[in-house]
């Protein structure tokens, strides 16, 4: 419902109408909009435009304006890590609080967003973020709502929120480079060039790298010798491929490790490995990453970084959007590869 108010009276309350300002010669439009909260410093605007009496909105109990039920609606379905801000007409942006990994719950958005009333729009889960990063757009569509449509979401998410953020864990890391070509000085190491920087991305820094030939034995003695000085990340590059000279894999399980995925439907990337040894991650890296921008390397460590297991089969999923098309201006992670 409407009421009619002096405009010095109005601060604070929520305008019922577009106001529109006309400057002869220069501009005609709305200068506030309907649903716009008033302030002290709109009154002279109101009067400059010849609006002595202004018509506002007369909530009424157990009503909410679009701004409030917006930001309401943006904490009940948001979880750790996030934060909120206005962003006016019935909108709150919802953003990193710290760089970690998105994690979007789709069936519980899906459920939400056919609610009606109620719109969430978020980034694609297992999105890895930056602080400040725009992750979520929450909007109420009313103008008005009712409290007990909130008390619903309030109670639906209390337990299991829909978006949230998983902070990144700090690693220790320890990199295994294998080949006779490089451990005998045929070609140059490439890691520091052109690996390193993706793990200095996340803050990543590497406790020692080891460069060693084409000999199983002495990868397993590495690969345990490092998880003995306490690293909890172990990357290993080259001698992954299936011809009989790259033994980086039998390697591997020499030093006792599990392999839980050797292979992976992600272009560039397919000859990924994914092991375990007691609780250390081992990641076996395909020769693209020497030469490919963005590979199986780019999706898989950020959800490693957060402290996430992959299984067999969310590895296997990550076929649904694992091509890259190797762009010439690369967005990633803003584009579709890795984000099913």
């Amino acid at each position: 419902m409407l009421k009619r108010v002096k405009a010095e009276e109005a601060v604070g309350m929520i305008l019922g109408y577009d106001v529109t300002q006309v400057i002869p010669g220069l501009k005609k439009g709305p200068v506030f909009k309907k649903g716009h909260r008033i302030r002290e410093e709109d009154i002279k605007v109101f009067l400059d435009t010849g609006n002595e009496y202004i018509w506002v909105i007369d909530l009424k109990e157990g009503e909410l304006h679009e701004d409030e039920a917006a930001m309401e609606l943006a904490k009940s379905i948001s979880g750790e890590n996030l934060r909120f801000e206005s962003g006016g007409e019935g909108r709150v942006l919802i953003k990193a609080e710290r760089d970690g990994l998105l994690k979007v719950e789709r069936d519980l958005l899906e459920e939400l967003n056919l609610k009606g009333d109620f719109v969430l729009s978020t980034l694609k889960n297992n999105t890895p973020c930056k602080e400040g990063d725009l992750i979520g757009v929450a909007k109420v569509i009313p103008l008005i709502i009712q409290e007990e449509e909130l008390k619903w979401v309030k109670e639906r998410f209390s337990e299991r929120r829909v978006i949230y953020l998983k902070p990144y864990k700090e690693r220790k890391v320890g990199v295994i480079v294998t080949g006779d070509e490089v451990y005998f000085g045929r070609i140059k190491d490439g890691f520091d060039q052109q690996v390193l920087p993706k793990l200095k991305e996340y803050g990543v820094t590497v406790f020692k790298k080891l460069v060693l030939p084409d000999d199983p034995q002495k990868i397993a003695q590495a690969i345990r010798e490092l998880v003995q000085e306490g690293c909890d990340l172990l990357i290993l590059t080259g001698g992954l491929s299936v011809d009989p000279g790259d033994v980086t894999r039998e390697g591997v399980k020499l030093a006792g490790a599990s392999i839980l995925n050797y292979g992976a439907p992600v272009i560039p990337g397919t000859n990924f490995l994914y092991a375990l040894l007691d609780k250390v991650d081992i990641l076996g890296l395909p020769a693209c990453v020497y030469y490919n921008r963005r590979t199986v390397f780019d999706v898989v460590l950020p959800r490693i970084l957060a402290s996430e297991r992959l299984s067999r089969e969310e590895i296997r999923r990550l076929g649904y959007g694992g091509l890259c098309l190797g762009c010439e201006s690369c967005h990633f992670p803003r584009c579709h590869f890795g984000m099913p």
